[in-house]
């Protein structure tokens, strides 16, 4: 049985326990330098990837350089990463993928620029799993990036290497990007703040622009609301939405109270597990000694969708497999590509005929998405079908047949939102026995990312969150 243990990089150094808007006031103060954080924050990478594997690109000389002369914005000089599915000019886009082989970008893609006008300092790139395909941030043959909670268990996806990061205290904000759950399935795995904005919230991603349906938001993960809730209004003053109406500046819980609509198992088949139910059911509890009102409510949607949701995502793999250097801009061998890619795009060459229709399903569900909130504020769910689990039970190593049920089953809830378009939230609200994050999903109308941070506030001050530095280190896994 191998020793696993939790892993962090907190310390005495210039970063401290500090979040990212601490770090930022600590630099616009001169208390520290922006080149100070940076090199924190470098060699705190240096000592944690080992262990963690979250790291695929490094861009420390850059980084140091520009540290020198940090960028204007609400968090100048914070140090951070970009999720390797990103194009920055002048480096490669991995994706994750042993099929790529990747070559310097001549372009930083357009979200790339407006996350980087908040002026963080760009220290290179974090892993994810082929394509942000799967749940896990795992491999076919390669080692997979941890939980720094237990390096046994598994960082969660697409946005893995990013959420192992900010957990361990590399960096305190890192990007993340969601086509089905992965800015909030990594968060709820590893103790963060992970919203996904509404669709048109933030500038749309390239690959959106060429999809029938956009299921893409990009964003950030957090330990903090306050760095998410900056972070949003930032991405306002860069561009703000066409379409809906501004976030804003949120400092804090509302005195509205809300009526919460509240869901505990999906539609995907398997019920939810014990640790998860439970920990939902107290959110809920805790919701409505603060005074908001809880009543249960049905998913918005039936299991066609499951069989939309999934065959869109065939439908993606397909595109990936078989026009690879059209959709990357790079050489590309589509024999190394890994089990869960190959496996949905046989899937969909089985049933093109299902296109149509469940591109019509997915538009649906916003339809009924949008009828939900007619009479709620918010509705309440778990993030996830079970607990994180152990590192290869949603590996592509165990072949396709295997892992893909299982992988339906865990990503049950968070799909619907980027189908509708709708915003969501993971905040750390709850343990497993074993010492886990388990997240908590909270939806709210489109548009309407002020309610659900004003209710992660009253929710981070009523019940705070965990920290990884303030914890034993796990036992045998």
């Amino acid at each position: 049985m191998t020793e696993r243990t939790h892993v962090h990089a907190f310390g005495d150094d210039a970063l401290g326990d500090l979040d990212a808007t601490g770090v930022a006031a600590a630099i616009a103060s001169g208390d520290i330098s922006a080149r100070e954080a940076a090199q924190a924050a470098i060699a705190r990478a240096e000592l944690v990837n080992p262990a963690l594997n979250a790291l695929a690109l490094r861009d420390f000389d850059r980084a140091l350089e520009a540290a020198d002369t940090p960028a204007a914005g609400a968090f100048s000089g914070v140090p951070t990463f970009i999720k390797d599915n990103t194009d920055l000019y002048g480096l490669p886009t991995g994706h994750g993928s042993q099929a790529v082989q990747p070559t310097a970008k001549r372009k930083t893609e357009p979200f790339a620029e407006q996350y980087l006008s908040t002026g963080m300092t760009m220290l290179g790139k974090t892993t994810l799993p082929e394509f942000g395909f799967n749940a896990t941030t795992e491999y076919q043959s390669l080692p997979p990036t941890r939980n720094p909670w237990n390096t046994g268990f598994s960082s969660g996806a697409s946005s893995g290497g990013s959420a192992a990061f900010v957990a361990a205290g590399v960096v305190p904000i890192a990007h993340a990007n969601d086509g089905g759950g992965s800015i909030r399935i990594p968060a709820a795995a590893c103790g963060l703040v992970g919203l996904k904005l509404t669709r048109g919230r933030e500038v749309q991603s390239l690959q959106g622009k060429q999809m029938p349906v956009d299921i893409i938001s990009n964003g950030a993960v957090t330990r903090t609301v306050r760095d998410t809730a900056a972070f949003v209004a930032a991405l306002e003053k860069f561009r703000p939405a066409p379409k809906l109406k501004p976030v804003g500046e949120v400092a804090g819980p509302s005195s509205r109270r809300l009526k919460i609509g509240l869901i505990t198992d999906s539609i995907a088949g398997d019920p939810t597990d014990a640790d998860t139910a439970a920990t939902v059911l107290h959110t809920a509890e805790l919701l409505t000694s603060l005074g908001h009102d809880v009543v249960d409510f049905a998913v918005p949607t039936d299991h066609t969708f499951v069989r939309d949701f999934v065959h869109y995502w065939a439908l993606m793999a397909f595109s990936t497999q078989y026009f690879g250097k059209v959709v990357t801009g790079d050489p590309f061998d589509r024999s190394k590509t890994d089990a869960l890619t190959k496996g949905l795009a046989r899937n969909f060459i089985r049933k093109p005929w299902l296109t149509p229709l469940s591109i019509r399903g997915l538009k649906r569900s916003e339809i009924r998405y949008r009828e939900a909130f007619e009479n709620l504020d918010v509705v309440l769910s778990p993030v996830l079908g079970h607990t994180t689990p152990e590192l290869g039970f949603l590996s592509p190593a165990a072949g396709f047949d295997v892992m893909f049920p299982r992988l339906v089953n865990y990503v049950s809830f968070t799909p619907l939102n980027n189908a509708a378009g709708g915003p969501a939230i993971s905040l750390p609200l709850g343990r497993t026995t074993n010492g886990l994050p388990i997240g908590v999903h909270f939806s709210a109308a489109h548009g309407d990312e002020r309610t659900l941070l004003e209710l992660a506030f009253e929710l981070e001050a009523a019940q705070p969150f965990a920290r990884i530095q303030d914890q034993h280190a796990t036992g045998p896994a």
